[in-house]
Parts: structure tokens; sequence; C-alpha cells
């Protein structure tokens, strides 16, 4: 039998470095720095490393991303090592490089990451704590990880980081949590600050390389935002046009968001069912169009609210923009039904295996969907939501106008006929 040969070897070698510089990195981390022909990193990574290392050093250039192809490329016949910070493949370099030239190709030496250091020093369990970057990222994503008794690490983009993670806990009724902030982990310099709350905070800014640490207590008369559908509608500013607490619980409970898909939410009104979508995964993704320009500056204001800045507004009329959009793996109608070729041009674009939920309350609008359950099948219901409220010294029942709903699952080349439909 012949013997196998060797796998080539990777054409970028990665190596992660702390604080702590050369002395902290392992010997196998060591020998590829010294082979290396090319050593690619920050200024301040490539600082850390000793004379011995004689390869051309290399800067990366700003914006990193698009770089990197032709970086690389500029250098394929000569062996490369490119410096990150703590563990590659965490929040670094790593997942850029494998992306770019496929896992085969790359050879990655980790170094214990901030996040590990951190956890030691807290005595908190790794698997216990949530993370969050806010490298590149609006600190207003940090709001979605706001839970009573929570404990959260959170990535600093630069020294100022610790005091606007303390300003968002107390603008969101977090002011009693407790922070301390770590700096230069793993290294001669190494501190972490006095225990404080965010109340109380006010420590000037620290070390450009820090990671903020925060046991979130609420206030008492903040309000409770849980961690499924459903938040109360005061969490959001709205005009009237917003899908209430139940019915919209019920609506994303059929959209099914799953980690990494895509949510288009047409009309979007108040964006709570893209908001609502977002939260239940921080790799959720979803576009709300909305026509009205004052309603979509509102779904941005309430996106940044509620910890999901990251949701894409559009400002027109569907379907007139959807050609613009990313194929969506879920599409939810909350606006606009009548509107000529809307509902054809959504079930259109979706991919087998994608949902598509309408709701409305008028007739006309009831109508449209009827014909379509007749067409493609799926679920059509109705939701109604009544509220206990004074009658004069008594309590009484309110009704809430009803919702039809329509919600299906788009099947490859079959329809789902609706029960005694022929066939």
């Amino acid at each position: 039998m012949t013997p196998a040969r060797p796998a080539p070897p990777a054409a970028v070698t990665v190596v992660g470095i702390g604080a702590d510089g050369w002395e902290g990195i392992p010997d196998g981390s060591r020998t590829a720095l010294l082979d290396a022909e090319v050593l690619i990193g920050g200024p301040r990574q490539l600082d850390l490393l000793p004379p011995e290392c004689a390869g051309q050093r290399i800067a990366w250039p700003s914006p990193l991303r698009p770089a990197v192809p032709g970086l690389l490329a500029a250098h394929a016949d000569r062996r490369i090592a490119v410096l990150a910070s703590g563990d590659p493949m965490f929040y670094g370099i790593g997942r850029t490089l494998t992306e770019v030239l496929g896992a085969g190709a790359v050879h990655v030496l980790p170094h214990p990451s901030s996040v590990s250091h951190a956890c030691a020093r807290l005595g908190w369990p790794l698997e216990d704590i949530e993370v969050i970057t806010l490298v590149g990222r609006p600190t207003a994503r940090l709001a979605a990880a706001l839970h009573d008794g929570r404990r959260l690490l959170v990535l600093s983009a630069d020294a100022t980081t610790p005091g606007e993670v303390a300003a968002l806990l107390r603008d969101r009724g977090f002011g009693p949590s407790r922070i301390r902030v770590l700096e230069q982990l793993g290294g001669a310099k190494e501190r972490t600050t006095a225990e404080t709350t965010a109340d109380d905070w006010s420590h000037p800014s620290g070390d450009l390389l820090n990671i903020v640490a925060v046991e979130c207590r609420r206030t008492p008369d903040a309000l409770r935002l849980g961690a499924v559908p459903g938040l109360p509608d005061s969490a959001y500013e709205h005009d009237g046009q917003l899908t209430k607490r139940h019915v919209r619980a019920a609506t994303l409970g059929v959209l099914a968001p799953a980690p990494g898909e895509l949510l288009w939410d047409i009309g979007g009104g108040s964006g709570s069912i893209a908001i609502e979508w977002m939260r239940t995964h921080p790799s959720c993704r979803a576009v709300s169009v909305e026509r009205d320009p004052m309603r979509a500056e509102r779904i941005t204001r309430n996106s940044g609210r509620l910890g999901v800045p990251g949701l894409r507004v559009v400002t027109g009329t569907a379907p007139a923009v959807l050609a613009e959009l990313p194929r969506p793996d879920a599409v939810f109608i909350g606006g606009g039904l009548t509107t000529p070729g809307l509902l054809d041009a959504c079930w259109d674009t979706l991919p087998t295996g994608g949902r598509l939920v309408a709701n409305t309350v008028t007739l006309e609008s009831e109508a449209l969907l009827a014909d379509a359950y007749r067409r493609h099948g799926g679920e059509l219901v109705r939701l109604a939501v009544a509220h206990a409220v004074p009658v004069g010294g008594f309590t009484g029942w309110r009704q809430a106008m009803p919702v039809t709903q329509w919600a299906v699952e788009k099947v490859e080349n079959t329809v789902n006929h609706p029960p005694g439909a022929d066939r």
C-alpha cells in the first residue's frame, strides 16, 4: 500500500500573542515566528516581538478586511506568520483568514484569550457568562444582553468603552450593576479596578487594552424585558402602528427565527417584529421596510434602545424596493397587503423552507389571505385578545380587533393544500 502523502504546509500560520508578549508564547509559536519570512499584525503586536524575529514586518492597513486577499497574494511565495491577540479564532483575525483562504490553508496556534484570563481572575465559570464585543460595533448592542443577575464580559474598543458601558447601564435602568475593568490581562502591567456600580462610576479612562466585567442588577422600577418574544408594548416608541404584545408573540412563534436567518419585515410600523426577531439570537438579521420616513426613524430609535442597532431600515414602498434586498429566510407582512403584487412578490422570493406570515384586521386584506391560503395552503387563523377593564364598579372584558393571520412554509414543487380543498 502506498503511504499517504503528508498534507502540504499551511500557507499562513496565525500565532496568538498576549499582553505578556514574547515571554508568554510557547516554543511552537516562537519557532513559527522565528522561521517566518513575513510577519503581519497590528503595530502593538509587532512591537512585542524581539529582534531575532527577522522577517519583514508589515502592519495591517485600515480598513483591514478588504486588504487581506491582496496582501496575502503579494507574499504568496514566502512563509507568512500573522499575529493575533489571544485566541485568533475568538473575535480575531483567524476568522477572516479562514474565510479568505479556507481552513486547510491556515494553521492556528492559539493563546489564552482575554476572556479566559478574565474568568480566571474573577472566578467566573466561562460557560456561565455572555461575551459581547464592542470592537467596531455600537455600544447599544449591549442592551439586548441586560438581564437581572446575568454576568457579562464586554470586549472594549478602547479606553473610553468602560465609561460608555456604565452610561448605557444607567440609561437602561441597570445603574446598580457592578463593574470591574481588567486591563493588560496576562501582562506585567495587568490591573483590575476596584468594584463599583454604574451609578457610581467615576473612573477616568485607563488602558487601551481592557475588558469590562458586569454583574447585571436592575432597578426595581425599570421595565423588565424578557429573553423571548412578546416584550411589553411600553418598550416601544410608537404612534399606534404597533403589533401588540400577545399577537406579536404568536407571530414570532410561527416565523420561527433560527440563528443566522434573515427576515423581511414589510410595513415595519414601530419595528417590533424585526426587533424581536433579532433579539432571539445575536446572529439573526432583519430588514424593516417602511414607507413613512418618520416611522422609519422611529424604528431606528427603537432598535438601538432595545439592543439591536444592526437592524437595517429601508424607507420605501414594497414591492418596489424588494429587488434591492438580500433573499430572506422569512417574510412578515404587517401592512400594505392590498398593494398590487406584494404578496406574490414575497412568495416568489422565498427559498424552499422559507416562511411567510401576514397579519391583517381588514376585510379586504383578509380576502387576499383567504385566496393565498387556498392556493398555497399553510394555516389561516384568527387571533382574538380581550383585556379586563373597569366597568363601573366592576370588571369586564374589552375585545381588541381580531387579527387574521396566514402562516405558510414554502415546500419545493408542492402545494400545501388546506384541509378539505380540492386536490
